[in-house]
């Protein structure tokens, strides 16, 4: 005889699920511990970026400068003894030093009699300045006869902004000395640091992260070799265009091109603008002459010399390097440009090595 299945009969006792655990009270409440841990590091690190952002720049430098003190630690001394990192650090600093103060004391002396004289020869200067100036079309309309007047103006205006701004240029320089402070700490102490960041990590996933971030530190330290070479290619034909064309202290102002070559952008239109101005007080035709010489020159850098070398030493495309300048400019003005492409590089092998998918096949 076949029985209908009977329905179970339903439980009337509450699920456990329903009712909230004390572990699971006890997740809930890490996760909104953790929530607010994260929102607080956030805002203090905020209030805190120019302090990172120092100690970030300092820890970037003494990475590209430490291959040149392990260098310097492989020279053999008698007895097969080597040079200590501390004496490394200082004979890299001596050197330095040595060579920048060489450079002025050679280059600054006739730099300030000549502006010197300019300021005593001043006076006499504006009537032919303002004689070629109206000999312009529109000069009228330009106000030409009162350019003595708007000299002196612009002169005063310029002397008060300067003496306006004076605070923040020595806290600039304080920032700088204690960059210098940090960059030569972080050479010292650079190991013990390091190693102390990778405790923080299991144990399992330091090898592939100490490996990660030791290929990173070689592109960086490759992108100083490679913005060496563009400053000394620039430094080394601004100084020969320079004289040619005859511009005065055409020694210092080709060093300087070179030198700040290493601040993209900005560098340059600082000291582009410099040696036009200096060219200018002799004639406009030396004037022309060298914005001629630097728009070839931009023209054959963007084109060839960065794309090569560049990728050659960082390995970045064109379109990386440009994003990463128009960033850095935003983030941290000239320091963040400074520090774009390196920064670039390092992001480049983090994601390589942990986000990019790479085809096996």
């Amino acid at each position: 005889m076949n029985h209908a299945a009977q329905p179970p009969e339903e439980s009337h006792l509450p699920t456990t699920t329903s009712i909230p655990t004390e572990q699971t009270r006890g997740v809930v409440r890490g996760h909104i511990l953790f929530t607010f841990a994260v929102l607080l590091a956030l805002a203090l690190a905020w209030s805190l970026r120019e302090v990172l952002a120092l100690i970030y720049v300092s820890a970037l430098f003494a990475v590209v400068f430490t291959p040149l003190v392990n260098n310097i630690m492989g020279i053999r001394l008698r007895g097969n003894r080597h040079i200590s990192r501390l004496l490394a650090i200082v004979l890299l600093l001596g050197c330095i030093f040595f060579a920048v103060a060489l450079f002025f004391l050679i280059a600054l002396p006739p730099v300030i009699r000549d502006l010197h004289q300019f300021a005593y020869d001043l006076p006499a200067r504006i009537p032919p300045i303002v004689a070629r100036l109206k000999r312009l079309p529109l000069a009228g309309k330009l106000g030409v006869d009162n350019i003595a007047q708007r000299s002196e103006d612009a002169l005063s205006a310029t002397a008060a902004f300067l003496f306006s701004s004076f605070p923040d240029w020595m806290g600039r320089i304080f920032d700088l000395l204690t960059a210098f402070v940090l960059c030569i700490y972080f050479m010292l102490e650079g190991d013990q640091a390091y190693n102390w960041m990778l405790s923080l990590f299991p144990r399992e996933r330091r090898q592939r992260l100490d490996t990660t971030l030791r290929a990173a530190e070689l592109r960086v330290s490759k992108w100083l070799f490679g913005q060496a070479t563009l400053m000394l290619i620039l430094g080394a034909s601004s100084t020969l265009v320079f004289g040619l064309l005859h511009v005065r202290y055409f020694i210092l102002l080709g060093v300087l091109m070179g030198l700040f070559n290493i601040i993209p952008i900005a560098g340059a239109v600082i000291t582009v603008t410099l040696s036009a101005l200096v060219a200018a007080l002799d004639s406009w035709e030396k004037m022309l002459g060298v914005l001629i010489f630097y728009i070839i020159y931009v023209n054959i850098e963007n084109a060839v010399l960065t794309p090569r070398i560049m990728r050659h030493t960082v390995n970045l495309m064109g379109l990386t390097v440009l994003i990463a300048l128009i960033a850095g400019a935003k983030l941290a003005g000239i320091v963040g440009i400074l520090v774009a492409v390196p920064t670039a590089a390092l992001i480049s092998v983090l994601l390589d090595e942990y986000l990019v998918q790479k085809d096996l096949s």
